[in-house]
């Protein structure tokens, strides 16, 4: 494959007309501006996407992603500050905002209905 290339085929103009439309209900004005927050590729800035793609990004923006479920997409390039803290217990990241005076609430444990 060339480099650049998409590896799959492309998406459908609906596909790209709703993630463009979502991407804006998130406060993006376009795939280029979104390329950093979404970890978008050269190619995906330009609105180019497979469609696996296409439907992996629509479902993260839906909150439709199954749990545990990644994108097949680099993310934009983390500070080693930032990598550190996305390994770190949440317990120990908890401590350290506490010693620097910050109020820490633990999270919601969701009941599920099955």
């Amino acid at each position: 494959m060339a480099f650049g290339q998409q590896s799959g085929p492309p998406a459908s103009t609906r596909q790209v007309r709703e993630l463009l439309a979502l991407l804006n209900d998130a406060g993006h004005t376009d795939f280029r501006e979104a390329r950093g927050p979404m970890g978008f590729t050269q190619r995906q800035a330009a609105g180019k996407f497979t469609r696996g793609e296409a439907e992996a990004f629509i479902a993260r923006l839906q909150g439709n992603e199954p749990h545990g479920a990644s994108l097949a997409v680099v993310p934009a390039k983390l500070s080693a500050q930032e990598q550190l803290l996305r390994h770190l217990p949440a317990e120990q990241l908890a401590a350290e905002l506490r010693r620097r005076g910050w109020t820490v609430t633990e999270p919601v444990a969701s009941s599920s209905t099955a």
